[in-house]
């Protein structure tokens, strides 16, 4: 029996999206030198990438980076190979070949997109690619996993990468299913709408669904063992008859293939099954069965298990197709649109002569440029100001008088000394430094002129020389300043005018000036807060209220000293007072009692009319006066009255 792992089908997607490796399982990346196509292979006519080398040849190149993964040009050949291959065996149209080519890379980028995705997410498919390694092996009826790898390499398939491309298959069917097929939501509105608009594509004609039991005979057979068949063919019916199960006598003793599946032969349209065996199951209901049929490879016993009238169908049972269409016309677009947003997210390189049908137009594209190193930034040098004395090394500018039209002319003064000939500028004679005494004025730095003293009438404020026009007059400073301006300047550096506001120095900006002006900005509204603290803060209580709290801040005094007894200090190292060593405290004495000023108020230690005998303690029973005894009354000398037997006897009032 021949292994057809290549046509074993991985649907991405319930089916709606098709990407080479996905659909089909990969073909093998090498092929066993056993195995030597004879069918001619198709000439691919893919870009042509150059050597970098000269007289030099590509053998494999990058055509895309998806992420972290690559497709190489020998996974495009793969697949034009394939797509190519699936063309002549299914005989397509060409329109449906050109689209499924113009589509081809982008349906192999799609597919690393899913894969990354999967990453992402985290799924393993190593116990779906293991079930479904069974399930293909059980298909071929294998007995162990090596017999189906053994088989898979006779026929020059890679056994790692078939696994490879059903473990790729079952990550993107799960990542459609959970990122794009869960959302979609179908309702039940929707359905009757698609029902009523396509009830002609639900129109179905009459079938039934039948079930065998073959009593097989060979096709040269006797007449006893046909005769022997078809009582056995007799005794189940009679079993069928008497009650038994028809899918249990089917895989008790039927000899058709159907047998394992209790003999389910699927739907049958009128017309698809001879006429002998159509006459007698069309009339039939859903549960009976027909008597003992000859046909050429035994004797048939058939069961209606199903009878489909013609029209129709009502909603409840074509739901699960109508279902399927309104999922797949959802899907396709859904899952366009998902992998659009998963190619703007990732990145992805195609290389010049490839296109992806797919691409999007928010898609980021990668910028490949020249490396250059970065422009090294010149430091400014500041250079310092220092004392300059104006020597033969002296940093200070020199300026050049204008030329003169006399024929030699020597301009001395006290600080400079230039000679011009035939109008160019001399070096400057060399001034000696001037040694300037305390209390002395300098010469050298003082306007040429005649040192005379003024005298006579024409002195003070008011005289003619004072009056002279401003312009004439002399200018406050030039006394000190330079005749000429070719001359030397002075031999100390001239600092900036101060009658002259100057801009402040602005430096650098540093991070590190933060932190001082983030200090001043705190401590000022720190002094701030504090002000307005002082601000809100109430006036000092007087003398006359600080007495008054004090005297409500006393103990009330009623029951001895309410104030907080201060609590006993401790002594490191004292010895410790325990309750059982403290001393008795005394008895307290019995107090005095005061006599009391009521008559009939005795206590018991006052004695009978003040004689210190305690008083007899009144009896729990009451005596009451005789009936003839006279009324008590107040004496008429003031005195007490006089007592009844069984009376208390009144205390006397003290003296």
């Amino acid at each position: 029996m021949t292994l057809r792992i290549s046509q074993f089908a991985v649907v991405c997607g319930l089916g709606l999206l098709t990407l080479p490796g996905v659909v089909q399982a990969q073909a093998p990346r090498y092929q066993s030198p056993l195995s030597v196509p004879n069918a001619p292979q198709p000439v691919l006519t893919l870009p042509v990438t150059q050597p970098i080398t000269p007289n030099g040849t590509v053998v494999e190149d990058v055509v895309v980076h998806v992420n972290d993964q690559i497709i190489s040009r020998s996974d495009v050949e793969r697949a034009e190979q394939q797509l190519a291959e699936e063309t002549r065996q299914t005989g397509v149209s060409a329109a449906d070949v050109n689209e499924r080519q113009k589509n081809l890379l982008r349906d192999m980028i799609d597919k690393q997109l899913l894969l990354s995705r999967g990453k992402e997410l985290g799924i393993n498919a190593d116990a779906d690619v293991i079930r479904r390694l069974d399930e293909i092996r059980k298909q071929n009826h294998l007995d162990t996993m090596e017999d189906l790898e053994k088989a898979a390499r006779q026929q020059g398939v890679s056994f790692e990468d078939f696994k490879a491309g059903i473990r790729d298959s079952v990550i993107t069917q799960q990542v459609v299913r959970d990122e794009v097929g869960r959302r979609l939501q179908i309702t039940q509105g929707q359905e009757q709408a698609y029902y009523d608009a396509h009830k002609q594509e639900f129109t179905q004609p009459e079938q039934i669904k039948l079930s065998e039991i073959l009593i097989p005979t060979a096709a040269d057979a006797d007449d006893a063992a046909v005769a022997q068949a078809k009582a056995k063919a007799e005794s189940i019916e009679a079993k069928l008859k008497a009650g038994s199960k028809f899918e249990d006598l089917a895989e008790a003793f039927s000899g058709g293939p159907t047998a394992d599946k209790g003999g389910d032969l699927g739907l049958y349209k009128r017309g698809a099954l001879a006429k002998v065996l159509e006459d007698q199951t069309f009339d039939l209901k859903a549960g009976e069965w027909t008597a003992p049929i000859r046909t050429r490879q035994g004797f048939v016993i058939l069961k209606v298990t199903d009878h489909v009238s013609p029209g129709v169908p009502p909603l409840k049972e074509v739901e699960p197709q109508i279902q399927e269409a309104m999922y797949s016309e959802q899907m396709q677009p859904a899952l366009r649109a998902y992998l659009t947003k998963l190619r703007e997210e990732a990145y992805i390189d195609i290389r010049a002569g490839y296109v992806d049908s797919g691409a999007s137009a928010k898609q980021t594209k990668p910028v490949f440029t020249a490396y250059a190193p970065p422009v090294a930034k010149k430091k400014t040098v500041q250079q310092k100001k220092r004392f300059d004395r104006g020597t033969k090394f002296s940093t200070a500018a020199k300026t050049t008088a204008a030329p003169v039209a006399t024929p030699a002319v020597a301009v001395t003064s006290p600080t400079t000394t230039t000679t011009t000939k035939n109008g160019k500028a001399a070096k400057p004679a060399k001034v000696k430094r001037e040694k300037v005494r305390f209390g002395q004025a300098p010469r050298n730095s003082l306007p040429a002129g005649p040192e005379e003293t003024a005298s006579g009438s024409d002195v003070g404020a008011g005289a003619a020389s004072a009056s002279a026009a401003p312009s004439q007059a002399a200018a406050p400073g030039t006394a000190i300043a330079p005749l000429e301006t070719g001359a030397q300047e002075s031999s100390s550096d001239v600092g900036p005018n101060p009658l002259v506001a100057t801009a402040p120095v602005v430096g650098k900006t540093r991070m590190s000036d933060r932190a001082k002006v983030d200090a001043a900005a705190k401590k000022t509204a720190k002094v701030k807060k504090v002000k307005e603290k002082a601000a809100a803060a109430p006036a000092p209580a007087s003398a006359e209220e600080k007495a008054t709290q004090q005297t409500q801040a006393a103990p009330l005094g009623l029951n001895g000293d309410t104030a907080k007894k201060k609590k006993k200090k401790k002594v490191k190292g004292a010895k410790k007072e325990r309750l059982q060593d403290k001393p008795p405290a005394p008895k307290a004495a019995a107090p005095e009692e005061t006599p009391s000023k009521a008559p009939d108020r005795g206590t018991p230690l006052e004695g009978v009319h003040g004689t210190g005998t305690p008083a007899p303690k009144p009896s729990d029973k009451t005596t009451l006066p005789p009936a003839t005894a006279p009324p008590a009354s107040n004496p008429p000398d003031g005195g007490q009255p006089p007592a009844t037997p069984g009376s208390p006897i009144p205390t006397p009032p003290p003296q």
